[in-house]
């Protein structure tokens, strides 16, 4: 089974769990994630299936959409709901306005220090396992581009946000550090994703709706349909003298698309054949090349 199926992932499992899921409903054992979600956030989790695995490589580092809630009054350890507070609880007597003003410093090219309780290694070592024993952790800072951090709602307690942000940007050292700002304390209380790239909510599936399809032997009609594949690149054709040539690997002539660095190459409408790069003049080279029956 080759193919992206974008998973809309509960609260409450990683996405490690995830994948593994999948795994046993499909019986594909070729399946990774285009991003890793915290266990706590919920919503787009694409997955890449059999031979698109090997589409991964043109996805790390996709732009990411979220929207959730920052709560206010306190810090936790792990800059989340999920962890312990960190000191006492400090009054919240902020305005809309306020906030607004203070997540403005959030917004364009950051050095941001990633969380302790993170996958980040240290000495080979991942960050949250030293966190647990309570060792010291200290994380370089790594420039991360927040190109969107809008505060939506005020109640008073938690302040609701929408984030358009840069591969590797931690939404909940946004929020702590948010709270360090403004002199409260803060954590991140809930967090949705959107988007990866070009893969949305209303492109997404239950776990539940997965095993239906799974079920009804009708898992093809909710993989995402192969032209939306990396929509960046130029979509083209092969007529039938070159496809085979594509799925051996050769270069090929493609001269409607002499201006085009890299390509999607087709036969039909469905059978994603390879991703190809423009080695001088018409003439094209797959870099990734998925073989399909054709």
């Amino acid at each position: 089974m080759d193919g992206v199926l974008i998973v809309n992932k509960p609260a409450g499992m990683t996405s490690h769990d995830v994948v593994a899921k999948v795994r046993r409903l499909t019986g594909e054992k070729s399946v990774g994630h285009l991003g890793t979600l915290d266990p706590m956030a919920t919503g787009v989790l694409p997955l890449v299936l059999g031979r698109f695995t090997r589409l991964a490589q043109f996805y790390t580092e996709a732009d990411k959409r979220y929207e959730g809630a920052i709560r206010f009054g306190w810090a936790t350890d792990t800059y989340d709901a999920e962890g312990n507070v960190c000191g006492p609880e400090q009054p919240a007597n902020l305005s809309l306005e306020q906030i607004r003003d203070a997540a403005k410093l959030f917004v364009g090219k950051l050095d941001q220090t990633p969380p302790p309780f993170s996958a980040k290694k240290i000495d080979g070592v991942p960050a949250y396992k030293l966190a647990r024993k309570k060792l010291p952790v200290e994380l370089p800072p790594k420039q991360v581009e927040v190109r969107e951090f809008e505060i939506t709602e005020w109640d008073g307690n938690a302040a609701r946000f929408t984030a358009w942000v840069s591969s590797g940007t931690y939404i909940r050292s946004i929020a702590h550090e948010l709270g360090q700002a403004l002199g409260t304390g803060a954590h991140l209380a809930e967090l949705a994703r959107t988007s990866v790239r070009e893969f949305a909510t209303a492109e997404s599936h239950s776990l539940d709706e997965v095993a239906g399809a799974v079920a009804d032997g009708a898992l093809q009609d909710i993989l995402l349909h192969p032209r939306l594949v990396l929509p960046e690149f130029p979509a083209v054709t092969a007529p039938p003298e070159a496809v085979a040539k594509i799925r051996h690997g050769s270069a090929v002539n493609l001269p409607e698309f002499s201006k085009a660095g890299m390509i999607r190459v087709f036969s039909g409408q469905r059978d994603l054949l390879a991703i190809a790069r423009r080695v001088a003049g018409t003439l094209f080279q797959p870099k990734v090349v998925l073989v399909v029956d054709v």
